[in-house]
């Protein structure tokens, strides 16, 4: 970080906890960066003249006399098409070995767009992956999240998302990856040729858990800039965010706040919402769609993070093991795209609508005869075909490794219902039965 001129030094701190220094100070502004012997930090308490930092990478080794520098101007991300296939650390610096980028300076974690300015989201954005396109399908300017439990493999889903969605541009913002999955995504981007129009900040375990706390909005500043300055479609993907929501907990605990639910801070909706709002699309075009990963502690959706998430967001992807496929799935009956009615049978075929609800339907009697298996019931025929249907429609239409377009999925809906079942069992509108039935 640079600093200016004339600077007033400080060299009288009140106060040092864990994560934070206090000290008398005046002209600050909320949210500024500073330096405090040297390490980054960023005001995160005004009261009069008392000024609370926190210091990203700890306090520890502080002395009470030590240099603070206030640097005039909350954190900054420098944006250009010069960030296409760049990988970035949480203040925006360079971690793959390339030069530093060059361009406009903008402010990070401004306000999300106002309402009166945005456009109803209304233009299909495909992932690539079936069992979302095909029951769950995607907006632009949607927010949404995978719901995971940590043993499944979301990183490598939000990768294949990323390979596969038509959109201009992909932002990854990972929080808390591991080094494995860090150069994961990096191998993966770089062996499939598609590193110019991927963006990615970076945390990893080995950085300050603070830092994961600007991972966020460096992602969402040059979404911005993409989606309103260049008029493209940008697809953002966030993962975890409950590795977020924990650094939260860290500063909020190391500042004495009293916890709210599940040890989470009390303003952990608005940190979620400030996040997701910026989902937008705009009238004169370009959009940023959002797509986050939140995991599961025990599958236990009542817990803070998830149950705040889900009245932010529009609907849910829920990622579960499928035990008959031994393959990871989208479960088509927790998950749920509110905004899907925008865009099927309207800018996919007209009969979309009519097989996904048939398809879900014979999959929920399916999941009904495998009930009654368990328990002992004869089955009928009927319940073994409905079974021996879900097993092909989970491996080739829900699997997470399934590439397919759309057109292709409701052939092979359509497929799969001629194979196990009469039209009037299926009992589609009739005049999609008449079109598109096989012979």
């Amino acid at each position: 970080m640079e600093t200016k001129a004339f600077q007033k030094i400080y060299t009288k701190i009140t106060q040092i906890t864990k994560a934070t220094c206090s000290l008398q100070a005046t002209g600050i502004g909320y949210e500024e960066m500073a330096t405090v012997n040297g390490r980054l930090a960023q005001v995160v308490k005004l009261s009069g003249d008392n000024v609370t930092l926190q210091v990203f990478s700890g306090t520890e080794g502080i002395p009470t006399n030590a240099e603070v520098v206030f640097l005039g101007r909350p954190p900054v991300l420098k944006v250009g098409e010069e960030l296409a296939g760049r990988f970035f650390n949480a203040y925006g610096d360079p971690i793959d070995g390339g030069p530093a980028v060059e361009g406009e300076e903008r402010e990070i974690g401004g306000p999300s767009v106002n309402p009166v300015r945005r456009k109803q989201p209304s233009e299909l954005i495909a992932t690539g992956i079936a069992g979302i396109d095909l029951n769950n399908t995607l907006v632009t300017g949607q927010k949404i999240p995978f719901f995971a439990d940590p043993d499944q493999p979301y990183n490598q889903v939000m990768a294949q998302v990323a390979l596969r969605a038509k959109a201009d541009k992909i932002i990854l913002g990972g929080m808390g990856l591991t080094n494995d999955d860090y150069l994961y995504y990096k191998n993966v981007f770089d062996n499939a040729g598609a590193l110019d129009r991927i963006i990615s900040f970076v945390n990893t375990t080995e950085n300050p858990p603070v830092e994961r706390l600007l991972v966020p909005d460096m992602a969402l500043t040059a979404a911005e800039y993409f989606a309103f300055d260049k008029k493209e479609t940008v697809l953002v993907l966030l993962t975890d965010m409950t590795l977020y929501a924990d650094a939260l907990s860290i500063v909020s605990n190391r500042m004495d706040q009293i916890p709210s639910k599940d040890s989470m801070p009390g303003s952990l909706y608005s940190d979620l919402a400030k996040i997701y709002e910026k989902a937008v699309q705009f009238p004169e075009g370009g959009s940023i769609t959002i797509i986050a990963v939140t995991t599961l502690s025990s599958g236990d959706i009542t817990h803070a993070i998830p149950d705040n998430t889900g009245y932010i967001t529009e609907g849910q992807l829920f990622l579960r093991r499928d035990s008959d496929i031994g393959k990871v799935i989208v479960d088509p009956f927790r998950s749920l795209s509110r905004l899907k009615q925008l865009v099927i049978g309207k800018q996919t075929r007209k009969d979309h609508p009519q097989v996904m609800n048939a398809a879900v339907r014979l999959y929920a009697d399916a999941a009904n005869a495998k009930t009654k298996l368990e328990n002992g019931f004869d089955l009928t025929d009927y319940d073994e075909r409905t079974m021996r249907f879900a097993k092909e429609y989970s491996n080739e239409l829900l699997a997470i490794d399934v590439n397919v377009d759309t057109t292709f999925m409701l052939d092979k809906a359509w497929e799969l219902f001629g194979r196990h079942f009469s039209k009037a069992e299926v009992s589609i509108r009739q005049e999609f039965v008449d079109l598109y039935w096989p012979k």
